[in-house]
């Protein structure tokens, strides 16, 4: 059995040659994303006469995503300011290169989000901003040409109300009640006043109703749970207020993961033609896409032939004969086709990570896993190629949110881990979303409790498998799995032999008080509800009693810790005193501060240096085996 080759920490988080590519309306360009100055900028290419690729954008930050507009002159695009989240919009001119992208939102430490091209508004943007009160987002229409922007409608309701709005009729709103229900309302513009219409548990929705679109009829598309475990795609009447399903898959729910990462695909997929839907994508062990139209389900069928993959980015010309794919894999990410329907003509355009031989890297595979209490833990399994399976050093890597999940695809952590002869084990513990609600629910003040027992239980399984050396674990995260790697250091430190907390919580109660105003009034629905309000005496001790902060003087563990100095979310201060506290009872910790990261780590050579801290540190304190077998 051949040991896989070393592969360095550049190779795995080096920025894609191409990612992201996507068809112009008029289907004669494609866009994408490619390095500049290695950092993620924004090109143009004819489909037609490939090779003459230039670059539109000059960023000193990746681009994450762009739009085309209706306007194939027209690319839109948004950024924030050294990772502080207050995103910016940016227009680029195609037909003007030489001009540079333009700032559309030149507002100091406001933000947009929500960012809609309604079919029925073409040349027009629809966006929320924080420009006139930090804590209140109102509604704002562009033109995209001009870039003369008018106010749609004023937030009179403060950061508990969120306006979303489908070009046409008037807008409608979405807010947080106290108790963290969630109400949905018309807005009328001429009174300036909201008709509910109707109201959500906020138990079941804790990141709020997602996705939530605007009907050409001006009803509203969403996914609901309501009598169900499971999210399934529905219509709300705004007139009745009355639900009716549009479409369910009767295992999975609909694939939720861009409300996080809105890089991601939508769950929904609406024409270019008509802006009808006409696709809708569910996520299990793998994702399923829901064809609700006959010529896209033609499409569909020949587009799945193309990869043994699944279907991630989608975009067609106005026509829908020509189409632009890319897929998810765990071991090809990312590769991108061009398929004219027409003709049944199809050719690779490129592979993102091409210098990645896929026969060198290890798959990932779906296991599940069972807990104390009997609940089955979807989770995913990593085993390093070229290596007998058995009692190797173990990395379990516990993803953020906690209202996220893990799920199958390329992970260049995993895969350097994996290259390095650890096993990795990720597992989708309760609160995890996309696993029906009441698996969520059963999250629900179980912090530091049965949700890190989940985490143990699968190190267990690990074990008992023959798969981990029980005296060579390690607990790695970001965001909540950073916090749960605090945890994992203070409340359970014989499990651990090694951890990494990359930008997570140590103080439960601090970490609340520090919420950037934009994201309280939703704390009442997820956080609260979860753990508890830092404005409770009793509830703010109970919130001291799960955080790690509170034991420190149990670490005996190797740990390392990375923090964003510009996080608005986990903020500096959150592993600053955990460090602190360590040092003062002469505990080593190695801390990595990043002046210009905030939430995530976005610039290379920051994702370099962290990612050979992780690969050094963990060499020292569990070594790896790649002796041949």
């Amino acid at each position: 059995m051949a040991l896989p080759k070393p592969i360095s920490v550049e190779e795995f988080f080096a920025p894609p040659v191409r990612s992201r590519a996507s068809l112009s309306p008029d289907g004669t360009k494609i866009a994408y994303l490619a390095p500049w100055g290695n950092h993620l900028n924004l090109w143009i290419e004819s489909v037609d006469a490939p090779g003459d690729a230039r670059r539109v954008t000059s960023e000193d930050r990746n681009l994450l995503s762009y739009h085309w507009t209706d306007d194939p002159r027209w690319l839109l695009y948004t950024r924030d300011q050294g990772g502080d989240e207050n995103r910016h919009l940016y227009r680029v001119d195609l037909e003007d290169p030489d001009a540079g992208a333009t700032d559309l939102t030149p507002f100091p430490g406001a933000r947009i989000v929500d960012l809609k091209l309604p079919a029925a508004r073409p040349g027009k943007a629809v966006f929320s901003s924080n420009s006139r009160n930090p804590a209140a987002f109102d509604l704002f229409e562009l033109d995209i040409a001009t870039g003369d922007m008018r106010t749609l409608a004023e937030n009179t309701g403060g950061a508990a109300t969120t306006f979303f709005y489908g070009g046409s009729g008037d807008p409608f709103t979405s807010d947080v009640t106290e108790q963290g229900d969630l109400n949905l309302s018309r807005w009328n513009e001429a009174t300036q006043t909201l008709r509910h219409i109707a109201q959500f548990d906020g138990a079941d929705y804790p990141l709020g109703v997602y996705p939530l679109e605007v009907t050409a009829d001006a009803g509203v598309l969403f996914g609901s749970n309501r009598g169900s475990d499971r999210l399934r795609l529905a219509r709300l009447d705004a007139e009745t207020g009355e639900e009716t399903e549009v479409d369910s898959h009767p295992q999975y729910d609909l694939d939720t993961r861009a409300r996080v990462f809105p890089a991601l695909p939508s769950p929904l997929i609406f024409s270019r033609r008509t802006g009808e839907l006409i696709g809708v994508r569910y996520l299990g062990e793998r994702l399923v896409i829901n064809a609700l139209d006959p010529h896209f389900a033609e499409v569909l069928e020949n587009l799945r032939n193309l990869s043994d993959g699944d279907l991630a980015h989608i975009s067609s010309d106005e026509s829908e004969q020509r189409w632009v794919v890319s897929f998810t894999h765990d071991r090809d990410p990312g590769a991108t086709y061009f398929y004219d329907h027409s003709s049944g003509e199809s050719r690779a355009l490129f592979r993102p990570l091409g210098h990645l031989d896929p026969e060198q890297l290890a798959p990932m595979t779906p296991v599940t896993i069972t807990a104390r209490d009997g609940l089955a833990l979807p989770s995913h399994l990593t085993l390093p190629i070229g290596t007998e399976p058995h009692r190797l050093p173990l990395v379990l890597l516990v993803h953020g949110g906690p209202w996220d999940r893990d799920s199958w695809g390329f992970n260049p952590l995993v895969q350097l881990l994996a290259n390095r002869g650890y096993a990795v084990l990720q597992v989708n513990f309760r609160s995890s979303t996309g696993y029906g609600k009441s698996f969520m629910k059963a999250g629900i003040g179980e912090l530091a409790g049965k949700m890190h027992d989940d985490l143990i239980d699968g190190v267990n399984w690990a074990i008992q498998q023959g798969y981990a050396d029980p005296d060579r674990v390690a607990i790695l995260g970001g965001s909540y799995g950073g916090y749960a790697a605090l945890v994992g250091v203070t409340f359970t430190p014989d499990v651990f032999a090694a951890a990494v907390d990359i930008f997570g919580v140590s103080d439960l109660a601090n970490f609340l008080r520090n919420q950037p105003e934009f994201v309280r009034p939703a704390l009442a629905a997820n956080w609260f509800r979860w753990v508890g309000d830092p404005a409770d005496p009793q509830q703010e001790a109970d919130m001291l009693a799960r955080s790690p902060i509170s034991q420190v003087d149990q670490v005996r563990t190797p740990l390392l810790i990375a923090q964003g100095a510009n996080d608005a979310r986990v903020a500096q201060a959150e592993s600053d005193n955990m460090v602190q506290a360590l040092r003062a009872r002469g505990v080593p910790v190695e801390y990595i501060l990043m002046a210009d990261e905030g939430h995530s780590i976005e610039n290379p050579e920051n994702l370099i240096a962290v990612y050979r801290a992780v690969e050094r540190f963990l060499d020292e304190h569990l070594g790896h085996d790649r002796d041949e077998t």
